[in-house]
């Protein structure tokens, strides 16, 4: 596309974020032939981001609020740097007013929207009353302060049902409190009995303030059965506005996206021409300059604003793979004083993005942080751009790479992984396929409870909403994609069926049979590191003794190698074909299957076409440990006390919020299993705490 630059060319670029936000974003600068300036907390030194730029600059500390939030340490690291503009990235900043008028005001090009149109969109209310003035519709709602009484919320609360045509009594339609600033679903909480919206409304506030240094909310209904459609818009500083298309984004978890595609599989094309014309409407309404993106909640023929985002999106990759655009390099040329030509390319294709997290699906999503010992995606086409000659295939934008420490301070994704085909069928098979054989080792991830989503007969009929997950049991507890690690998968009576194995992650017979290849590795490593008689087969004796046994918390394996081969309990029809200390391969009932093996210091990873098992090897000797009283409340990670709602002898009912945590951005709170009256209170909000910590210790009632 044809462009005319009419401000000074971009030299030096800063990007105020971090991850794969600022690989992302550094990968069009190199094509362009911008040098490119990291900032980097102390806890991201050795961060893949830092390595990637021309040059970096170190902010002490690592809590957000004393690096990444700090306009004074981003201001004075661009000057010391010598960049002459800053890209905010999306998150941290991206979205922070006085940031964007702190940039110009330093002297330095600003890669974003003008300052007035961030803060009319920077507040949730404040944007919704300008977009209801505009002609945009919106959904009803109010603001819960400080100090609200129940008095004035139950009239709000009736003028807000009395909009909706119905009334408030019986709480027929649930409530949603959500963070007037900020978003990535942090200070949103679903309310369905009035007794509990006073706790959901002071929660979201200290999470919002914690996240966005804001801790004002509102609250609307919660369409439930609503589908979460988005538009992306690029705007020039000359008056054109580009729609380019909508994003499904409906598959969430705490109300977060973690599935999006574009185009929506059930949008028709009526409610397709009124989002988009109400999303220009939107960025007109507001002098809007940039990437940034419009969000809606549409049921049925109802279609709702629900914010705008006036930042680069984490899904923007499958938008430029449909209508074949490099959203950055237009952001970086908008804010050199191009001019978009009068109308989009056409979209072409079907794309489907997913967000990998280290996270436990079957804890409650709970973050996980430590070592990424591998991180191997298989078929990757491009990374951080659009698939070459757009061509059909793989993206992989990850912040991530083999070795790197996944921290407590900052969010758990590890990447995004996009899928591009001719149609939705194509797109969602290979992105299922690239997940399924991803080799991802040494935390455990959301990648199982993706792949089930993407093979799910209601995904593929493209029948989904902001409840899907919920709907179709697919919240980790009980669903056999949910455990990464292959620990929820029945007792070991069910484990010796001789069956055929069928691929099915977490299935039993496959946990097994990755315990019983992993076994054999270890054995095979064993005799290769042998130094007497290493020809021999592992366990060998003249006269049959005991077998060899093995021992991980998910499978015990228990099995001899004679003169006539594999003999392993619980498998009748395996045969061993051939065992390294890496490499196994088994045939059951006459097929063969190839086990990688991977050991690592506490896990063993087993990948093959079957799925992927985590093992977790139990000594034979085991150290001695420390004993927890039974009804020990334990931090589920590192983080920091927010709050203690008990106090020593009190009586507490089960689900009685004991503790709250805050780690990795988020609110964890630790609940009674059961009830009891509370024996010890061990924490005082502000201190931190380790991972395994006994915050409280609950009595349970005999």
């Amino acid at each position: 596309m044809p462009m005319t630059v009419t401000a000074a060319p971009i030299r030096r670029l800063l990007v105020a974020n971090r991850g794969e936000i600022a690989r992302r974003v550094f990968r069009t600068c190199r094509d362009l032939g911008v040098e490119t300036v990291a900032v980097f907390s102390d806890a991201d030194a050795d961060a893949p981001h830092v390595a990637e730029a021309d040059h970096a600059v170190r902010l002490r500390g690592v809590r957000p609020a004393d690096t990444y939030l700090s306009v004074e340490k981003i201001i004075a690291a661009a000057r010391a740097a010598g960049a002459d503009a800053v890209h905010p990235g999306y998150g941290f900043l991206s979205e922070n007013a006085a940031f964007a008028r702190a940039v110009p005001e330093a002297g330095l090009t600003w890669v974003g929207p003008p300052a007035g149109a961030v803060a009319a969109m920077g507040s949730k209310i404040e944007a919704k009353a300008l977009m209801a003035e505009a002609g945009v519709p919106v959904l009803p709602g109010f603001v819960a302060g400080p100090g609200y009484s129940m008095d004035d919320l139950e009239g709000d609360l009736d003028a807000v049902f009395a909009r909706m045509g119905g009334t408030a009594s019986g709480w027929a339609v649930p409530l949603l409190v959500k963070a007037s600033a900020g978003g990535g679903g942090r200070g949103m909480r679903v309310v369905r009995l009035v007794d509990d919206l006073p706790e959901a409304v002071e929660s979201a506030r200290r999470e919002a303030a914690s996240a966005f240094g804001d801790g004002t909310v509102f609250v609307e209904p919660l369409l439930e059965g609503a589908r979460h459609i988005e538009v992306q818009l690029l705007a020039d500083g000359h008056g054109t506005v580009w729609a380019l298309g909508e994003r499904e984004c409906s598959i969430q978890r705490r109300h977060q996206k973690v599935v999006e595609e574009t185009p929506s599989p059930a949008i028709s094309p009526a409610t397709r021409a009124r989002l988009l014309d109400a999303a220009v409407t939107a960025a007109r309404a507001i002098g809007y300059v940039g990437a940034g993106t419009v969000e809606f909640l549409v049921r049925d023929e109802t279609v709702a604003f629900l914010e705008m985002n006036t930042r680069l999106q984490v899904e923007h990759p499958v938008t430029e793979c449909v209508h074949g655009v490099d959203l950055v390099e237009w952001q970086l040329r908008i804010a050199e004083g191009a001019r978009l030509p009068a109308s989009p390319p056409e979209p072409s294709g079907h794309a489907v993005e997913v967000r990998l997290y280290a996270e436990d699906p079957a804890r409650d999503w709970l973050p996980q942080s430590g070592v990424l010992h591998r991180f191997e995606v298989p078929g990757v086409d491009s990374r951080f751009a659009p698939v070459p000659g757009g061509r059909h295939g793989l993206r992989l934008d990850s912040g991530v790479e083999d070795g790197s420490e996944i921290g407590v301070h900052y969010d758990p994704m590890l990447a995004k992984v996009v899928s591009y085909g001719a149609s939705r069928s194509d797109a969602v098979r290979r992105l299922a396929a690239a997940l399924a054989g991803a080799r991802i080792h040494g935390l455990v991830t959301n990648r199982d409870l993706l792949v089930e989503v993407l093979r799910h007969p209601a995904f593929l009929a493209g029948d989904t909403h902001t409840g899907f997950l919920e709907e179709h049991g697919l919240t980790g507890t009980g669903s056999s994609a949910g455990s990464s690690d292959g620990s929820s998968t029945g007792s070991s009576d069910e484990q010796g069926s001789a069956d055929p194995v069928e691929p099915g992650r977490g299935r039993p017979e496959v946990v097994r049979l990755s315990a019983l290849a992993a076994a054999l590795a270890g054995a095979a490593a064993n005799r290769a590191a042998a130094t007497v008689q290493a020809g021999l087969p592992s366990g060998w004796r003249n006269v049959v003794s005991q077998p060899q046994r093995t021992a991980f918390a998910e499978a015990g394996i228990s099995y001899r190698i004679t003169r006539d081969g594999l003999r392993a309990e619980g498998f009748p029809d395996t045969v061993l074909v051939g065992a390294t200390s890496s490499l196994v391969v088994l045939e059951t009932s006459g097929v063969r299957h190839r086990f990688a093996v991977a050991r690592y210091d506490g896990v063993t990873h087993v990948d093959s076409p079957l799925g992927s098992v985590r093992l977790t090897p139990l000594a034979r000797l085991p150290e001695p440990v420390e004993h927890v009283l039974p009804g020990s409340l334990v931090a589920p990670m590192p983080g920091t006390v927010l709050r203690v709602d008990v106090k020593t002898g009190e009586a507490v009912g089960a689900g009685q919020v004991v503790v709250v945590l805050e780690a990795m951005k988020m609110e964890h709170r630790i609940v009674a299993s059961a009830p009891g009256t509370v024996a010890a209170v061990n924490v005082t909000p502000g201190r931190q705490v380790e991972a395994g910590a006994v915050l409280a210790v609950i009595e349970e009632q005999a």
